[in-house]
């Protein structure tokens, strides 16, 4: 048999493209139940490669890097070790279902003073881009908080995370990867510092946790190095792509609709399943193994489709439209992954995204999109608009 036709059910064996034309040499699985299978055979397909640079780093940025003592030991995401379950443990006991439904009245009032920021931007200027304004720091605040940590840096820490995103799931030349590369490490030393601080600092907090678990203080910085990322950069970008549709009208609700909880939830929801901010995820077969009946020799690096990837679908002979692209192989079971690596912030990231968007609507009646054609956010597993700036038509100095 042909693998190239026998493999279609499964995943295609042709390789996903970068924006810029280059290949990408991962086999793509976009079927929702042989997602889910790899998902479910650790032994079988390893989270290994999940958290390795898709563009190898050059010298002078792995320099850059060594010199801040830079390293990454597979201890969550990438940890398909038996100290795996352990470790989510104690970080799980920071997500529990009733500390998330806690956190309820604290999302609302932040999500409530940033839109309150933005309608007087709007006010005083007509207009304001709302990822900046409404959809970035409140993630952030959250996250620190709900870990026990300091909530400072967070101009920084928004910046480091974009950085880092692109450094580790872009395609940056050697020029774009020393800057980022310099970004991260300038990240990795804060946060040696605030493992430091924390594991002696009083009450409870996540890197004590950590620490009294035995971890090292190395690996408690590669662990918080992408959760602190993961935890509230993929949140911000969940909640523009939502603002960004209902705004465009793209979204099954309209503004006025996402106002209300059951309108935001229903939105919120579309682009999880639909457009996620994460809509790809990595693993690397461990053994020669069967994947829906064919056969995935070892070593093989393989790129799961989650939600409505349109890198990946661009690279598809025909290159289907767009809202194609966004629907096929789209699953809400499997938008935060599944199986023993399934993303802990599951329930929080969904409940910030639909108290953040019910606030803004609630708040910006009225408003109408500026740019329609925004620069995004287009890495092998993150995409999001980088911005969404909008105008009150009718509140706007040039209206008065």
């Amino acid at each position: 048999m042909n693998p190239a036709t026998t493999m279609t059910a499964t995943a295609t064996a042709a390789p996903a493209h970068a924006p810029d034309g280059s290949r990408c040499p991962y086999l793509v699985v976009r079927d929702p139940e042989a997602v889910r299978d790899v998902l479910h055979r650790p032994a079988d397909f390893s989270p290994a490669n999940a958290l390795v640079a898709v563009t190898p780093l050059e010298g002078p940025a792995l320099r850059v890097l060594q010199r801040a003592g830079f390293a990454l030991p597979p201890v969550l995401a990438s940890n398909d070790t038996g100290t795996h379950s352990g470790i989510r443990k104690v970080v799980a006991g920071f997500f529990t279902p009733a500390t998330v439904a806690a956190m309820e009245p604290r999302i609302r009032e932040l999500a409530r003073e940033a839109a309150a920021k933005a309608a007087e931007q709007l006010a005083r200027t007509g207009q304001t881009d709302l990822v900046h304004a409404v959809a970035a720091f409140p993630p952030a605040v959250v996250m620190l908080e709900l870990l026990g940590l300091p909530v400072r840096d967070l101009e920084d820490l928004k910046r480091w995370g974009l950085d880092s995103m692109e450094l580790f799931w872009g395609w940056p030349d050697a020029d774009r990867q020393l800057e980022l590369a310099r970004s991260a490490a300038e990240f990795f030393v804060w946060l040696r510092r605030l493992v430091a601080e924390s594991v002696t600092a009083p009450g409870r907090n996540l890197f004590k946790s950590l620490a009294g678990h035995g971890l090292s203080r190395t690996e408690m910085c590669s662990l918080g190095y992408f959760l602190l990322i993961a935890g509230q950069e993929t949140t911000t970008q969940l909640i523009s792509t939502t603002l960004f549709r209902l705004l465009e009208g793209a979204a099954p609700v309209g503004w006025k609709d996402a106002s209300s909880e059951a309108g935001a939830t229903s939105v919120v929801r579309h682009v999880l399943a639909t457009e996620s901010s994460v809509p790809t995820w990595r693993r690397v077969t461990v053994q020669e193994t069967d994947l829906g009946g064919d056969r995935i020799p070892a070593g093989t690096e393989i790129l799961l489709e989650l939600s409505g990837n349109r890198i990946t679908a661009a690279a598809d002979q025909g290159n289907p439209p767009p809202q194609e692209q966004a629907v096929r192989g789209a699953s809400t079971g499997l938008v935060f992954g599944s199986g023993i690596h399934r993303c802990l912030g599951a329930k929080l990231a969904e409940l910030e995204a639909a108290v953040i968007v019910q606030e803004a609507a609630a708040a910006l009646p009225g408003i109408q999109l500026r740019d329609h054609e925004p620069e995004w956010i287009r890495l092998l597993s993150f995409q999001a608009p980088s911005t969404v700036s909008v105008v009150d038509p009718v509140g706007s100095p040039d209206r008065r």
